[in-house]
């Protein structure tokens, strides 16, 4: 082989070593980073299944699968962030490929997600409000305990009371055309006035309704994980362009070895 043949692949084998270090820097760096936001969707998963799924039940539209959703994809997030820093510390080919395509995958569900979250808003707040109808209509805590406790849990841990306000109670097959509403709209249960209210004797108890409250919440949560989900998925690409890049890169490297 002529001596500047040589220099040349000699010369391009020093590019591309620091360029593949380079590369596995950066992409171990992401796949920790990857990796975090994994935990992330599983603790929110898990927050919702605990905190929010018996709000939820309360929607006529079912949404009841969305924390099994977060859970499902972030438990996969983080066995796919261990592959990626195998394949990346390796410096397998195949499984940098491998990771890329799973990343592509992760990218369209998550903006299919974030973008669905924006689209279902509507949604979801008119089926929290069908759903809240029907749970004050058919309020009876000594026949239907379980839905009772659903409308009680949601007004004293929200602080709130009736859909709209307070005297939404007083229309209710509950009520029996007195001015009432549950224990659980008051302050103070133990030295609360919930009986024969009138608009002077509303002091004991919340007079804000749930739905404003609901929706608001739904509005902003609803905010941040659909821009969260649209953001991380745009990092993804990141993380995938680089995975292809040391792949391409270390089968130039061996190339230039041979």
């Amino acid at each position: 082989m002529p001596e500047t043949e040589k220099d040349g692949k000699m010369s391009k084998r020093m590019q591309t070593k620091p360029m593949v270090a380079c590369l596995k820097t950066i992409l171990m760096i992401f796949n920790f980073i990857f990796w975090a936001t994994g935990i992330l969707m599983l603790v929110v998963g898990i927050w919702g299944k605990l905190g929010m799924e018996k709000y939820l039940q309360l929607s006529t539209t079912n949404f009841t699968s969305a924390p099994y959703v977060l859970i499902g994809v972030g438990g996969f997030i983080v066995l796919l962030g261990f592959l990626g820093c195998y394949a990346t510390a390796k410096g397998n080919t195949v499984l940098l490929y491998i990771y890329s395509f799973f990343l592509f995958i992760i990218f369209v569900a998550e903006l299919a997600a974030g973008i669905s979250g924006f689209i279902f808003r509507t949604k979801l707040q008119d089926g929290f409000s069908e759903g809240l109808d029907k749970a004050l209509s058919g309020y009876n805590p000594t026949q239907d305990k379980d839905q009772a406790k659903l409308v009680d849990d949601l007004q004293s841990q929200l602080k709130c009371c009736g859909k709209d306000e307070y005297s939404d109670w007083f229309k209710q097959p509950w009520a029996a055309g007195k001015n009432d509403v549950p224990l659980s709209c008051c302050k103070n249960q133990n030295t609360c006035v919930h009986q024969g209210l009138t608009n002077s004797t509303t002091s004991d108890i919340y007079t804000v309704g749930c739905y404003k409250l609901v929706v608001r919440a739904i509005n902003s949560n609803l905010g941040i994980i659909g821009g969260s989900a649209v953001g991380i998925a745009f990092f993804q690409v990141i993380g995938m362009l680089f995975a292809c890049c040391l792949a391409r890169n270390i089968n130039q490297h061996k190339y230039e070895m041979v």
